[in-house]
């Protein structure tokens, strides 16, 4: 059975020849689904258990029966060091060479992938002194080692699964001798048109186009047949505000139909810091230096930076080094993980292409292998295929509606929101989404002579127990003109809606199509709007939306959708103000030319007269200050129960430095003496 190609689903065409009135001949076309799984079978001593058939399991679909077509065993030997290896499996770098039928060269082989991220010059030789001290002293006979790396948005093959030693060091020799510092002057920034900022911002905070391109890489790796673990190398991986949770859920699924496992190693090693930093950062100063603030902040980053990572490793029966310096253990981990399985193959008797999880049940026959009491390790389940061409109108529109509800989410487009909240009254808040998507990924579509590119949206607003509380339906057909159209390929296109909601978390799912090629991208978010009627410590604030951009409301760029929803908004939405509309970042890159925008709301609900409170913005560079606003005072409010106060800033950036900042808005109300404070990372470019 080698010469059969293995995937977790796999389509078989078969051909005969069709009926056409010139030849008279006969086409039959078929096709179904095979499902394939790696299960260890090991004894109560965990020593493998051989001479297993294909009779001897029995496997069930969401509990229908499924016969085991296929079952071959994988043997390898667990010698603890191997002899020096100087012949290659012949290596193919820049690809990872799929299997053809009779392709033997995998049999009984562990498949082992070094993957690296882009990190820290330190964190980058600590990791590849790791990977040749495991090459040079921990190799075994059955291990076949590929070398991948993350640069630059791309998923590069530096190495074809090979067993050559010299091969391998020399691979990792030359990663050495590439790296280099983050260089921001590559980065153009915002040209102020009716577009958002840059393509390029989507590749600096977006944690979403490193778990994208884990992604691509599990995608590489599923064209062979066998178990493949990935050791992920990378200095933690951070979600935050403006990264797609929907990307991470893609990337998982991609790689359990891939049959990859995710083995990540925190570069930094044991991290041990001074509650107040080290002597490379300047002090941080304030309170938080001896409340213990600063300490808890630092600690929360960090362990933000691993949860990810140990997400992607316990969703793909991987495991996860934190906190220790010998990062070799963590290749060592991944290899201990892969010993003797069993390939075994069904086709399922499901042939709908739903998309949808299907859950999987192995176990061994008792009739032929009474009293053998073994344990068996496997892949619990998958997602189904799924079909999106050759629709009709209302298969276009069940289409979306079917996207929504998948758990497995469609990230082929590129995807960035971000989610505000400002109060209306004391029981509701206006919440404005704002979506971005690259230019570069649509498609223009030419009609009535002009250029246009035509999106399709849909979207749910659920709160915390599942119930859908809010949704939208939009079609976009926005129109360029010849000198707009060109810059489609270079900058993003943004759009907005908004909702009414009261306080709680709820979770909003949006979805995208390019409705001329019917590419999908999702965005998942979690968010919290508080019920600042409870707030007494503090000073009650919205959100803080950062922007570089004003545009009139007439744009149509920034305008399209249903008319009648768009006035509803208008009349509700405080970043409208005489005539132009305040665009929110989103990713939070701004240019040094030009000026940022800040803009928040503080309330005051109790006294009759308003207090006047002062606020000031402060950029961090590390721990360091880099910059500081002249305090505002604000003493005018809205003609409102919530005494709202509107709260602009327009910050020059031509002082800052290229770099990433911490933004920290502080709001000080000296009657009350209360404070508010809120922080977001930015980057800011030439």
């Amino acid at each position: 059975m080698r010469g059969l190609r293995y995937g977790i689903v796999l389509w078989i065409a078969v051909l005969g020849a069709q009926q056409t009135p010139e030849q008279g001949v006969a086409r039959f076309t078929s096709s179904t689904q095979l499902v394939v799984e790696m299960v260890s079978v090991t004894d109560k001593s965990g020593k493998p258990v051989e001479g297993l058939t294909a009779k001897d399991f029995i496997v069930t679909e969401n509990g229908v029966a499924q016969t085991v077509s296929i079952c071959e065993y994988q043997k390898l030997d667990n010698t603890p060091v191997a002899p020096p290896v100087t012949e290659a499996i012949k290596a193919q770098p820049g690809q990872i060479a799929p299997e053809r039928p009779g392709d033997i060269r995998y049999r009984d082989r562990r498949l082992l992938v070094l993957y690296f991220e882009s990190m820290p010059v330190a964190d980058a030789f600590r990791s590849l002194d790791a990977a040749v001290k495991f090459i040079r002293t921990r190799m075994e006979p059955a291990d076949l080692m590929a070398i991948l790396r993350h640069d630059n948005g791309a998923v590069k093959v530096l190495n074809d699964f090979t067993r050559d030693r010299d091969r391998l060091e020399q691979t990792i020799q030359k990663i050495a001798a590439d790296i280099t510092g983050f260089n921001e002057d590559e980065i153009t920034g915002d040209t102020g048109a009716a577009f958002g900022q840059d393509d390029s911002e989507f590749n600096l905070f977006n944690t979403n186009r490193q778990l994208a391109a884990l992604q691509t890489a599990s995608k590489m790796l599923g064209t062979l047949n066998e178990k493949k673990v990935l050791v992920y190398f990378a200095s933690g991986l951070m979600l935050s505000g403006v990264d797609n949770q929907a990307q991470l859920a893609a990337t998982i699924n991609a790689a359990l139909r891939a049959n990859v496992s995710f083995y990540p190693v925190d570069a930094r090693g044991l991290m041990a810091l001074p509650p107040i930093g080290d002597a490379s950062v300047a002090s941080p100063g304030g309170l938080g230096m001896y409340n213990g603030g600063s300490a808890m902040a630092a600690i929360g980053n960090i362990q933000r930076s691993q949860d990810t990572l140990y997400a992607l490793a316990a969703d793909t029966g991987g495991k996860v080094l934190f906190d220790y310096n010998d990062l070799t253990r963590g290749i060592v981990q991944a290899q201990q993980a892969i010993s003797s399985y069993y390939i075994i193959g069904y086709y399922t008797t499901n042939q709908t292409l739903d998309g949808k999880f299907r859950r999987i049940k192995i176990a061994l026959n008792p009739e032929t292998r009474p009293g053998l009491s073994a344990k068996l390790d496997y892949r619990q389940g998958y997602f189904a295929g799924k079909t999106f061409d050759k629709f009709t109108g209302s298969d276009k529109e069940r289409q979306l509606e079917e996207a929504l509800m998948l758990g497995d989410p469609i990230t082929d487009l590129t995807i960035a929101m971000e989610v505000n909240y400002f109060q209306l009254n004391r029981a509701e808040y206006f919440v404005p989404v704002s979506v971005k998507i690259p230019g570069s990924e649509l498609a223009l579509a030419r009609r009535g002579g002009a250029d246009h590119t035509l999106i399709d949206f849909i979207g749910e607003v659920k709160e915390e127990y599942g119930n859908t509380v809010q949704n939208v339906r939009d079609k976009v057909d926005i129109k360029f003109t010849s000198e707009t159209a060109a810059e489609l390929a270079k900058h993003p296109i943004e759009y907005e809606t908004g909702f009414t909601l009261l306080p709680g978390t709820y979770t909003i799912k949006l979805l995208a199509r390019d409705a001329e090629t019917g590419r999908i991208g999702t965005y998942l978010h979690t968010f919290t709007i508080p019920n600042l009627n409870k707030v007494t410590e503090q000073v009650p604030i919205s959100s803080v939306v950062l922007s570089s951009q004003r545009v009139d409301l007439d744009d149509a760029l920034f305008n399209a959708g249903k008319e009648k929803q768009r006035k509803a908004a208008e009349a509700v939405n405080p970043l409208i103000e005489g005539g132009q509309k305040l665009i929110p970042s989103v990713t939070r890159v701004f240019s040094k030319s030009r000026e940022m925008y800040v803009y928040f709301q503080a309330y005051q609900q109790g006294p009759a007269t308003v207090q006047p409170v002062i606020a000031y913005v402060t950029f961090y560079r590390g721990q360091a200050k880099a910059f500081e606003t002249v305090p505002l005072k604000a003493a005018h409010a809205m003609s409102d129960k919530l005494n709202t106060m509107p709260i602009r800033f327009s910050i020059p950036l031509d002082k800052l430095q290229p770099g990433r900042y911490t933004c920290q808005v502080t709001v000080v109300d000296p009657s009350g003496e209360r404070a508010a404070f809120w922080q977001a990372p930015v980057m800011v470019i030439p």
